[in-house]
């Protein structure tokens, strides 16, 4: 029996980090929807059942922490394990991601190969 390819939604508001992590994350092997503002994620979130988010917090229409919020208070989506990718590095910034329902937070710039190894830890003790 074949693996089934993971869906990872990607939302960033910044083209090129949005091309960059969508070339990395296919190169892996992953399936990869992206969206470039807080609504549209939300609404490809609901749609596109991914298995993971990839979540920047500053994004036009409604920021990450909201999108975030209110994926984790719904019955249907609290599941999906949300990685926030942000350039906010501050302590308070972390808190308030942890807070609003993120799974991990990773700082801007970040490390490849470390980003990619919590993407895989972090669907590997995604409950099925």
């Amino acid at each position: 029996m074949t693996e089934e390819v993971r869906k990872i939604l990607v939302v960033d508001d910044e083209p090129d980090v949005a091309s960059m992590l969508t070339l990395l994350l296919t190169s892996q092997g992953y399936a990869v929807i992206s969206a470039g503002d807080g609504q549209e994620a939300l609404e490809k979130a609901r749609t596109g059942r991914p298995d993971l988010i990839l979540l920047d917090i500053m994004l036009p229409k409604m920021d990450g922490y909201k999108v975030a919020r209110m994926l984790k208070f719904d019955e249907k989506f609290r599941h999906i394990p949300i990685i926030m990718l942000t350039a906010k590095i501050q302590d308070k910034d972390r808190a308030m991601g942890l807070e609003m329902g993120a799974d991990a937070y990773v700082s801007k710039p970040f490390n490849t190969p470390e980003l990619l190894t919590l993407i895989k830890d972090t669907l590997a003790n995604k409950k099925k």
